[in-house]
Protein backbone atom coordinates (compact mmCIF):
# COMPACT_ATOMS: atom_id res chain seq x y z
CA UNK A 1 0.00 0.00 0.00
CA UNK A 2 1.35 3.41 -1.00
CA UNK A 3 2.29 5.59 1.95
CA UNK A 4 0.37 8.88 2.09
CA UNK A 5 2.41 11.87 3.22
CA UNK A 6 0.74 15.00 4.59
CA UNK A 7 2.57 17.82 2.81
CA UNK A 8 0.52 20.63 4.35
CA UNK A 9 2.99 21.34 7.21
CA UNK A 10 5.84 21.45 4.68
CA UNK A 11 3.93 23.92 2.51
CA UNK A 12 3.07 26.07 5.55
CA UNK A 13 6.74 26.25 6.48
CA UNK A 14 7.74 27.14 2.91
CA UNK A 15 5.12 29.89 2.78
CA UNK A 16 6.28 31.33 6.11
CA UNK A 17 9.93 31.25 5.04
CA UNK A 18 9.24 32.88 1.67
CA UNK A 19 7.01 35.52 3.23
CA UNK A 20 9.78 36.40 5.66
CA UNK A 21 12.27 36.78 2.79
CA UNK A 22 9.85 38.96 0.86
CA UNK A 23 9.26 41.19 3.89
CA UNK A 24 13.00 41.68 4.39
CA UNK A 25 13.67 42.40 0.72
CA UNK A 26 15.58 45.63 0.15
CA UNK A 27 13.11 48.25 -1.17
CA UNK A 28 15.35 49.36 -4.04
CA UNK A 29 16.07 45.80 -5.15
CA UNK A 30 12.34 44.98 -5.04
CA UNK A 31 11.42 48.10 -6.99
CA UNK A 32 14.04 47.35 -9.65
CA UNK A 33 12.87 43.73 -9.97
CA UNK A 34 9.22 44.85 -10.15
CA UNK A 35 9.99 47.25 -13.01
CA UNK A 36 11.88 44.58 -14.95
CA UNK A 37 9.04 42.10 -14.52
CA UNK A 38 6.48 44.74 -15.55
CA UNK A 39 8.42 45.56 -18.74
CA UNK A 40 8.78 41.89 -19.64
CA UNK A 41 5.06 41.32 -19.10
CA UNK A 42 4.13 44.28 -21.30
CA UNK A 43 6.28 42.88 -24.11
CA UNK A 44 4.90 39.34 -23.99
CA UNK A 45 3.15 38.25 -27.16
CA UNK A 46 0.36 36.59 -25.14
CA UNK A 47 -0.32 39.87 -23.30
CA UNK A 48 -0.23 42.00 -26.46
CA UNK A 49 -2.55 39.62 -28.33
CA UNK A 50 -5.06 38.90 -25.55
CA UNK A 51 -8.50 40.45 -25.71
CA UNK A 52 -8.47 40.79 -21.92
CA UNK A 53 -5.65 40.53 -19.40
CA UNK A 54 -6.60 39.00 -16.04
CA UNK A 55 -4.25 40.20 -13.31
CA UNK A 56 -4.12 40.17 -9.53
CA UNK A 57 -3.83 43.47 -7.63
CA UNK A 58 -0.58 43.22 -5.68
CA UNK A 59 -0.08 43.48 -1.94
CA UNK A 60 3.25 44.78 -0.54
CA UNK A 61 4.89 41.33 -0.41
CA UNK A 62 4.02 40.43 -4.00
CA UNK A 63 5.49 41.38 -7.35
CA UNK A 64 3.97 44.82 -7.93
CA UNK A 65 1.32 44.71 -10.68
CA UNK A 66 -0.12 48.21 -10.35
CA UNK A 67 2.12 49.84 -12.94
CA UNK A 68 1.44 46.95 -15.31
CA UNK A 69 -2.35 47.29 -14.88
CA UNK A 70 -2.26 51.10 -15.22
CA UNK A 71 -0.10 50.97 -18.37
CA UNK A 72 -2.44 48.43 -19.99
CA UNK A 73 -5.52 50.50 -19.17
CA UNK A 74 -3.90 53.66 -20.59
CA UNK A 75 -3.15 51.76 -23.81
CA UNK A 76 -6.82 50.77 -24.14
CA UNK A 77 -6.36 47.10 -23.24
CA UNK A 78 -9.21 45.44 -21.35
CA UNK A 79 -8.08 44.45 -17.84
CA UNK A 80 -9.93 42.38 -15.26
CA UNK A 81 -8.98 41.78 -11.63
CA UNK A 82 -10.12 39.10 -9.18
CA UNK A 83 -12.82 39.13 -6.54
CA UNK A 84 -13.27 36.35 -3.98
CA UNK A 85 -16.94 35.63 -3.45
CA UNK A 86 -19.58 33.11 -2.52
CA UNK A 87 -19.79 30.36 0.07
CA UNK A 88 -17.64 28.00 -2.01
CA UNK A 89 -14.62 30.30 -1.91
CA UNK A 90 -14.89 31.07 -5.60
CA UNK A 91 -12.93 33.70 -7.45
CA UNK A 92 -14.16 35.64 -10.47
CA UNK A 93 -12.59 38.38 -12.56
CA UNK A 94 -14.27 41.70 -13.36
CA UNK A 95 -13.18 44.28 -15.92
CA UNK A 96 -12.11 47.63 -14.53
CA UNK A 97 -11.26 51.03 -16.02
CA UNK A 98 -9.14 52.28 -13.09
CA UNK A 99 -7.51 51.02 -9.91
CA UNK A 100 -9.40 53.80 -8.13
CA UNK A 101 -12.62 51.77 -8.49
CA UNK A 102 -11.34 49.03 -6.19
CA UNK A 103 -12.38 48.56 -2.58
CA UNK A 104 -10.82 46.51 0.26
CA UNK A 105 -12.23 42.99 0.12
CA UNK A 106 -11.20 39.51 1.20
CA UNK A 107 -8.04 39.46 3.32
CA UNK A 108 -7.67 43.25 2.84
CA UNK A 109 -6.90 42.88 -0.86
CA UNK A 110 -8.32 45.52 -3.20
CA UNK A 111 -11.17 44.05 -5.25
CA UNK A 112 -13.66 45.19 -7.89
CA UNK A 113 -17.33 45.71 -7.18
CA UNK A 114 -19.44 42.78 -8.42
CA UNK A 115 -21.08 43.77 -11.70
CA UNK A 116 -22.59 41.09 -13.91
CA UNK A 117 -21.93 43.15 -17.05
CA UNK A 118 -18.21 43.39 -16.26
CA UNK A 119 -17.70 39.78 -15.20
CA UNK A 120 -15.33 37.79 -17.44
CA UNK A 121 -17.18 34.68 -18.55
CA UNK A 122 -15.45 33.70 -21.80
CA UNK A 123 -11.73 33.12 -21.21
CA UNK A 124 -10.43 31.62 -24.47
CA UNK A 125 -8.84 34.87 -25.68
CA UNK A 126 -7.43 35.98 -22.35
CA UNK A 127 -4.16 35.68 -20.46
CA UNK A 128 -4.04 35.32 -16.67
CA UNK A 129 -1.12 36.66 -14.62
CA UNK A 130 -0.81 34.25 -11.71
CA UNK A 131 0.78 35.11 -8.34
CA UNK A 132 2.61 32.69 -6.06
CA UNK A 133 5.14 32.50 -3.28
CA UNK A 134 7.22 30.18 -5.46
CA UNK A 135 7.23 28.44 -8.83
CA UNK A 136 9.17 25.37 -9.82
CA UNK A 137 10.83 24.68 -13.15
CA UNK A 138 7.80 22.71 -14.33
CA UNK A 139 5.46 25.66 -13.80
CA UNK A 140 3.79 24.46 -10.61
CA UNK A 141 3.22 26.97 -7.84
CA UNK A 142 3.26 27.33 -4.10
CA UNK A 143 0.20 29.50 -3.59
CA UNK A 144 -1.17 31.23 -0.53
CA UNK A 145 -3.02 28.20 0.78
CA UNK A 146 -6.61 29.32 0.18
CA UNK A 147 -7.07 27.47 -3.11
CA UNK A 148 -8.74 30.32 -5.02
CA UNK A 149 -6.38 30.22 -7.99
CA UNK A 150 -6.25 26.42 -8.03
CA UNK A 151 -10.03 26.28 -8.37
CA UNK A 152 -10.17 29.07 -10.92
CA UNK A 153 -7.38 27.72 -13.12
CA UNK A 154 -8.93 24.24 -13.16
CA UNK A 155 -11.68 25.63 -15.43
CA UNK A 156 -9.75 28.46 -17.08
CA UNK A 157 -9.34 28.27 -20.88
CA UNK A 158 -6.80 31.00 -21.62
CA UNK A 159 -3.03 31.14 -21.28
CA UNK A 160 -1.23 31.60 -17.97
CA UNK A 161 1.87 33.51 -16.90
CA UNK A 162 3.30 32.95 -13.44
CA UNK A 163 5.37 35.79 -11.98
CA UNK A 164 7.68 35.86 -8.98
CA UNK A 165 11.23 36.84 -8.07
CA UNK A 166 14.18 34.82 -9.31
CA UNK A 167 15.11 33.82 -5.76
CA UNK A 168 11.66 32.19 -5.44
CA UNK A 169 12.24 29.72 -8.28
CA UNK A 170 12.94 26.19 -7.09
CA UNK A 171 13.71 22.90 -8.81
CA UNK A 172 10.53 21.06 -7.85
CA UNK A 173 7.47 21.63 -5.67
CA UNK A 174 4.93 19.18 -4.32
CA UNK A 175 1.80 19.22 -6.45
CA UNK A 176 -1.41 17.23 -6.72
CA UNK A 177 -2.67 15.48 -9.82
CA UNK A 178 -5.30 18.20 -10.34
CA UNK A 179 -2.87 21.12 -10.03
CA UNK A 180 -2.32 23.01 -13.27
CA UNK A 181 1.11 24.27 -14.25
CA UNK A 182 1.33 27.73 -15.79
CA UNK A 183 2.35 28.09 -19.44
CA UNK A 184 5.21 30.44 -18.73
CA UNK A 185 7.17 31.59 -15.67
CA UNK A 186 8.59 35.10 -15.65
CA UNK A 187 11.05 36.66 -13.20
CA UNK A 188 13.22 39.77 -13.30
CA UNK A 189 15.98 37.66 -14.88
CA UNK A 190 14.37 34.93 -16.97
CA UNK A 191 11.34 33.94 -19.03
CA UNK A 192 10.78 30.18 -19.05
CA UNK A 193 8.30 28.56 -21.39
CA UNK A 194 6.96 25.43 -19.69
CA UNK A 195 6.95 22.25 -21.70
CA UNK A 196 3.73 20.41 -20.88
CA UNK A 197 3.88 16.72 -20.08
CA UNK A 198 1.72 14.68 -22.42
Amino acid sequence: MEKVIDIRPVKRQMRASTKEKRLSMDAEIKSSADKKICNKLLNLWSVREAETVLCYVSTPIEVDTREFITTLLKSGKAVAVPRCEGDKAEMNFYRISSLDELIPGSFGVLEPQPDAEKKVVETQNTVCVVPAFMFDKKGFRLGYGKGYYDRYLSRYEGSTVGICYEENITEELFHGKYDRAVDLVLTEKHITVIEKEV
